[in-house]
């Protein structure tokens, strides 16, 4: 993607303007034959300061629209980054419907099969509207289940990437079961005797998340966030108004190093300046490379030991210490 093709976000534009400044003194300096090279320097040197200062002090609602820019690599994209000669995608519930928002098949990590499974995003309204915006209805997480047992049976470790602003709220799903469906999900999860990593690539909300997230590591982009409530969700609650999502954002701790620091996760998978979406091809490749080193820690433990390790992972989420007056 050229560089003038990527969409600035808000807080981008001051920086963007700098930048343009410069490259119209680079034109001006060859069209005229002026001499502007220190001028040049000078502007670049600043506009290079600006920018690691920008995306050093992000502020959570920043990191939040990072997260959610709409060039960000969806699924499908790093499918085809981390396995581009292998894809064989495994359609359906096998109980009549194909849900798109959740998609999985097999691919070849460095000659190694893995069943990756991940909630898909599209790219503008017509595969956006394809794919429910990432929402999954019941039958996308039933057809989730049913890849994880196909991967246990042939012992094929799993790999679950999570974009999603939560299960699809609507009626249709609430009339199918969406809450058994993901509840069920979580316990079978739980009882998977192969090695289970999840990676969250963008914004990984309340169960919608977590129907595919009970993972022996999980992982998150630089950038991510992984909440129990969308901070419009929890501002609509706390304030009566979503106006306030910039607050809550900040009140839930919900960004990679946060989530670092509490022991959620296992590690961050370092993006390029300003987001995957500034250069996919080098996010790809950390991606790939945090996946296989992920494997090869679980590779040689047998099944109760990983069924064993991924309960005291999540048993210990959101544990408190009460200290007795």
């Amino acid at each position: 993607m050229a560089k003038s093709d990527i969409q600035p976000l808000e807080f981008e534009k001051p920086l963007l303007a700098m930048e343009s400044k410069i490259e119209e003194l680079v034109t001006m300096s060859k069209t005229m034959n002026v001499d502007l090279d220190d001028e040049v320097k000078r502007l670049r040197a600043q506009a290079k300061g600006v920018k690691k200062k920008l995306y050093t002090n992000l502020s959570a609602a920043e990191r939040l629209q990072i997260a959610r820019h709409p060039q960000r690599p969806n699924f499908l994209e790093i499918v085809k980054m981390i396995s581009p000669d292998t894809w064989i995608e495994f359609h359906g519930d096998r109980a009549g419907y194909d849900d798109r928002a959740i998609i999985g098949g097999l691919i070849e990590l460095n000659g190694q099969p893995a069943m990756i499974v991940g909630t898909q995003k599209g790219r503008g309204m017509k595969e956006n509207l394809h794919h429910n915006f990432g929402m999954a209805n019941p039958e996308g997480y039933r057809k989730a289940l049913r890849l994880f047992q196909h991967a246990e049976k042939f012992k094929i470790p799993v790999i679950t990437v999570i974009d999603t602003p939560g299960a699809y709220p609507g009626m249709d799903g609430e009339q199918h079961g969406i809450g058994q469906a993901i509840a069920f999900n979580i316990r079978e999860m739980a009882r998977l005797r192969i090695p289970v990593v999840s990676l969250v690539i963008g914004e990984a909300s309340s169960g919608g998340a977590l129907g595919i997230g009970v993972a022996n590591h999980i992982y998150m982009m630089e950038y991510a966030l992984y909440t129990v409530i969308s901070p419009e969700g929890c501002a609509s609650i706390l304030w009566r108004s979503a106006d306030y999502a910039a607050q809550a954002a900040e009140a839930l701790k919900i960004g990679a190093k946060d989530l670092l620091g509490f022991g959620m996760i296992e590690g961050i998978v370092k993006e390029p300046e300003g987001g995957a979406h500034k250069d996919p091809e080098k996010a790809g490749k950390a991606i790939q490379k945090t996946l296989l080193q992920a494997l090869e820690t679980l590779k040689n433990l047998d099944g109760d030991t990983l069924m064993e390790q991924r309960y005291e992972k999540f048993r210990q989420i959101g544990a408190i210490q009460e200290t007795l007056a």
